[in-house]
């Protein structure tokens, strides 16, 4: 078993649920996320805005902080068995790339065990 987790973007989350479970896979959990990814602010490209080092308080000031805000995201997790990982990662990533920065990432993590929590037993098939 696999966990499959993508952060995507909020406008996606309706597209994403439908294409997986028109898929076969109507079982994963969606949350509230904030975060942000490598992109930099080239600040010598606005230098002549900046004062005395300074970012000041107006519209391009705030723009240009744009890089160290934190974006609201979603996070999808699904718990997939090994053949299905590549299924699932491809529908995720045709539903949700625009080809810009910010469509997201995508993780696989492997599940070395899992329980029912009705039971307490181990569960070999808890996806």
């Amino acid at each position: 078993m696999k966990e499959v987790m993508a952060i995507i973007r909020l406008n996606k989350v309706n597209q994403t649920k439908e294409a997986l479970a028109s898929a076969g896979y109507p079982a994963f959990t969606c949350r509230k996320v904030l975060g942000r990814g490598k992109k930099k602010v080239d600040f010598s490209m606005v230098e002549s805005v900046i004062a005395d080092g300074v970012i000041p308080a107006t519209a391009v000031g705030e723009h240009l902080t744009e890089g160290a805000r934190l974006i609201p995201k979603r996070v999808f997790t699904l718990i997939v068995s090994d053949d299905d990982v590549e299924k699932v990662v491809d529908i995720i990533i045709q539903t949700n790339t625009t080809g810009n920065p910010g469509d997201g990432k995508i993780f696989v993590i492997p599940i070395m065990e899992s329980y029912q929590v009705r039971s307490g037993e181990a569960a070999t098939d808890a996806y």
